[in-house]
């Protein structure tokens, strides 16, 4: 059994996402962010010395297999299904899939967080997090040329790079400028959001207030 260490209004509802997706059985274990701070709490380190999430942990084998970061739990899981949703056979949308599935931790959530952060400072932060829009839109006016031509980010057909992408365009439509200026982009939002596998993980992870 899997077991997935969930944290409220999180990367982690990825997860849960995917493994509805492949139809793979799972435990959940609920974690409350601290009101003041919005920080995991401390017991998430007793399941991993980063003390983040998500974090799941495979007891299928002869030990317990623990796994952090989105994008590597996403390719166990995919692998774990015998390639569901991995890769596609064509190679130029197998690159692709590639590419989004490590660009949306590795080049667009970094801006996206860096303005979250500021706007929690005083004084300087609204300065500061108008400043770091201009980068934020480059990347959103990337993603919308890419979706104007396609369904979904790696071709036609629904991929784990999908389910990688959610969470940093969630979070840029809550924050970030992501609105009707960009059809494409909120279509692609509308379509992963009316998936039944999308709505269970709703369900199972309870509230998340970016959907």
């Amino acid at each position: 059994m899997i077991v997935v260490h969930h944290l409220e209004n999180s990367r982690s509802q990825r997860v849960l996402w995917l493994l509805e997706e492949l139809g793979l059985p799972y435990g959940l274990r609920r974690y409350e962010r601290d009101e003041k701070t919005m920080l995991a709490p401390p017991q998430l380190r007793a399941v991993h010395p980063l003390g983040k999430s998500p974090v799941i942990v495979d007891d299928a084998g002869d030990a317990p297999l623990t796994i952090a970061e989105t994008g590597a739990i996403v390719e166990y899981l995919t692998e774990k299904a015998g390639g569901r949703l991995g890769p596609p056979p064509i190679r130029a949308d197998a690159l692709r899939y590639r590419h989004f599935l490590h660009y949306a931790e590795g080049s667009l959530m970094p801006p996206l967080l860096l303005k979250l952060v500021l706007g929690r400072i005083p004084l300087l932060g609204p300065l500061a997090q108008r400043r770091i829009q201009p980068m934020i839109d480059v990347h959103l006016d990337f993603v919308e040329q890419e979706l104007a031509s396609r369904d979904w980010f790696a071709g036609d057909t629904f991929t784990a790079a999908d389910v990688m992408m959610s969470f940093p365009l969630e979070a840029a439509r809550n924050r970030a400028g992501l609105d009707g200026a960009r059809p494409a982009t909120l279509a692609w939002l509308d379509r992963i959001h009316a998936r039944p596998a999308y709505k269970a993980a709703l369900a199972s992870g309870g509230p998340y207030k970016y959907a």
